[in-house]
C-alpha cells in the first residue's frame, strides 16, 4: 500500500507531520481528518533500495555538510543546462557530472553529483531527485518523472527552466517593491534615533540653563530623547524578542501563519500585489505541469503550494478535492470566492474547448504583466509618501530643537 508523508495542523494550530499508509490520496485525507487534524499537504514516500550502513552514513555526512540555499535561478540554470545536453544527445550520467562541475551553488552541485552516482547504479533520475526533495522542488521531480515516462526528458527539463526563470522574475519584482520602502524606513529610523540619542541631549543641557519654560514641542522632544537613552537596551531586546517570536510562530504555528497571510491579502494596495503575484505563480505552475502531462489533481496540489499564501493554498486544495470527485475545475474555483472572475471564465473556456493548457498560459502571462504594472505603480506611489512622511518627521524635530532659540529673550532669566 502506498505511503504518504503528510503535514497537518491540530486545533491549537501546531504543525503535525507523520507518515501514513493509504490506498489513495482521498483516503489519506479522510484518515487525517479522522485523527482530528486539518490537512495541509502530503507527498508520496518512495521506497528506497537497501544500502549498507556505511553507505548510508556517508550519504548522511554528505547531506549534513551541504550549505547555502538553492534558489529559483539556480534550479533554472540546472534544468536549462541539463535539458540542453540531453537534447544534444549527451548521456544522462555524463550530462549530470558536467552540470555538477559547472554549478556555482555548492549545495546544488553536491546534490547533482550524488544524483549522477545514483543513476549510474540503476536508480531513475526522478527517484534520485525525490530523495533530495530539500534541494530539488516537487515540480521539477514531477516533470522529470513525466519526461522519463514519455521519453521527452529534454523537453520536460526545458519547460522547468522556463518556468523557474519566470518565477524568479516575479519574486524579484516583489522584492524590489518591498525593499525600497523597507530600506528607506530602516535608514530613517537610524537617523531619527541618532538625533534623539546624541543631538537632542546636547541642546537639552543648554536649554535647561536658561531657566525659562521651554515650548511644548521641545519638551516632548526632550522627553522622547530621555526615554530612548534610559531604555535603549530594553527597546533593542524587545525588538529582537519580537522578531524571534514572530519568526518562530510563523514557522511553527499554522493558525498564526494563516492570520498573517490573511492580513497581507487585505492590506491596501500591497494586498492587490500579493493576490496578483499568487495568481501569476499558480497559473504559471498549472500551465507548465498540465502541458507536460502531469495529472490535473497533482498539478493543483503543487500549484497551491507554489502560490505562496496558505489562504489561497487551502482554497486550491478544496478545488483539488472537488475535481477529484468529478466536478469541473472552473465551478470549484468559482465557489471559493478567492479566484478572480477572469481566471474562472478563462478556465471554463479552456475546459469546454479542451484547450486548458493554452488558457492557463494566457492567464499566467496576463498576471505576470499585471505584477509588473502593480509594482511600478506601488513604487511611484510610495516614493512621494515616504518623502512627505520623512520630511515631516525631520522637520518636526528641527522645529522642536530650534524653537527655544527663536524665543531666547523670553527663556533667559
Amino acid at each position: 500500500m502506498p505511503k504518504y508523508r503528510f503535514k497537518a495542523y491540530n486545533e491549537s494550530g501546531e504543525i503535525v507531520e507523520d507518515v501514513i499508509e493509504a490506498p489513495s490520496f482521498n483516503d489519506l485525507m479522510e484518515k487525517v481528518r479522522e485523527k482530528g487534524l486539518h490537512f495541509i499537504n502530503a507527498d508520496p514516500v518512495y521506497e528506497k533500495k537497501a544500502e549498507p550502513d556505511e553507505k548510508k552514513e556517508k550519504k548522511k555526512r554528505q547531506i549534513a555538510i551541504l550549505g547555502g540555499k538553492v534558489g529559483d535561478s539556480d534550479i533554472a540554470l540546472f534544468t536549462r543546462q541539463l535539458g540542453a545536453m540531453v537534447n544534444a544527445g549527451v548521456g544522462i550520467i555524463d550530462a549530470l557530472e558536467i552540470v555538477a562541475d559547472q554549478m556555482p551553488n555548492k549545495k546544488l552541485a553536491d546534490a547533482v553529483s550524488e544524483v549522477a552516482k545514483d543513476v549510474s547504479e540503476g536508480m531513475s533520475l526522478s527517484n534520485s531527485m525525490q530523495e533530495r526533495i530539500n534541494v530539488f522542488p516537487e515540480l521539477v521531480v514531477n516533470l522529470v518523472a513525466v519526461g522519463e515516462e514519455t521519453g521527452e526528458l529534454d523537453r520536460a527539463l526545458l519547460r522547468a527552466s522556463e518556468y523557474y526563470e519566470k518565477i524568479a522574475m516575479i519574486k524579484s519584482k516583489i522584492k524590489s517593491a518591498s525593499f525600497y520602502p523597507i530600506f528607506v524606513l530602516v535608514i530613517a529610523t537610524l537617523i531619527v534615533g541618532g538625533i534623539l540619542y546624541f543631538l537632542v541631549p546636547t541642546f537639552a543641557s543648554i536649554y535647561r540653563g536658561f531657566g525659562g519654560e521651554l515650548p511644548v514641542a521641545t519638551q516632548i522632544l526632550i522627553k522622547l530623547s530621555d526615554g530612548l537613552r534610559n531604555n535603549i537596551l530594553s527597546i533593542i531586546v524587545g525588538v529582537l524578542v519580537f522578531v524571534v517570536a514572530f519568526r518562530f510562530l510563523y514557522r511553527r504555528n499554522y493558525t498564526f501563519k494563516k492570520g498573517v497571510h490573511k492580513f497581507m491579502l487585505k492590506m491596501p494596495k500591497f494586498g492587490d500585489l500579493v493576490v496578483k503575484s499568487a495568481m501569476a505563480k499558480f497559473s504559471r505552475t498549472m500551465a507548465t505541469m498540465f502541458a507536460s502531462g502531469v495529472s490535473i489533481e497533482r498539478a493543483l496540489e503543487i500549484s497551491g503550494k507554489v502560490a505562496g499564501n496558505v489562504v489561497i493554498q487551502e482554497n486550491v486544495e478544496r478545488v483539488q478535492k472537488e475535481v477529484t470527485e468529478g466536478q469541473t475545475m472552473w465551478s470549484s474555483m468559482e465557489k471559493t470566492g478567492v479566484f478572480p472572475k477572469l481566471i474562472v471564465a478563462m478556465v471554463k473556456v479552456g475546459e469546454e474547448t479542451g484547450r486548458l493548457d493554452e488558457m492557463l498560459d494566457t492567464i499566467a502571462r496576463f498576471y505576470e504583466d499585471e505584477v509588473d504594472r502593480t509594482v511600478e505603480g506601488l513604487i511611484s506611489l510610495i516614493e512621494p509618501m515616504l518623502i512627505v512622511v520623512l520630511g515631516g518627521i525631520i522637520g518636526g524635530i528641527m522645529i522642536g530643537l530650534y524653537m527655544p532659540i527663536f524665543k531666547m529673550g523670553e527663556l533667559i532669566q
